[in-house]
């Protein structure tokens, strides 16, 4: 069984919570998510808040990957936070630290 998603849109972040397993039957719920409606997701801030998330695995940071891609690499402003000890010690392992500022 699969997690669930929250979305809450300000003006220019988005804050995507993740509760349960991130995992790839999320990808859909999860593009949708950091999908503004035009498509694009250029320009905006993203907050991955990862407080309920139990259980991540490879397909859930190959989605973080798209996500930064489609936000604009290297411009994109993405940040992961509220990590469990066994999820950020993944995400560091996957050297995320480089690409995404997680806290």
């Amino acid at each position: 069984m699969s997690g669930t998603i929250s979305v809450n849109r300000g003006e220019n972040e988005t804050v995507i919570g993740i509760k349960g397993r991130f995992n790839f039957e999320m990808h859909s719920q999860f593009r949708t998510a950091y999908q503004s409606e035009t498509g694009s997701s250029k320009g905006r801030k993203f907050v991955i808040d990862l407080a309920g998330t139990e259980y991540i695995d490879s397909s859930a940071l190959g989605m973080l990957l798209l996500l930064r891609e489609e936000a604009g690499t290297n411009e994109a402003e993405i940040e992961i936070v509220n990590a469990r000890p066994e999820i950020k010690k993944i995400l560091e392992t996957a050297n995320f630290q480089r690409l995404f500022k997680i806290s």
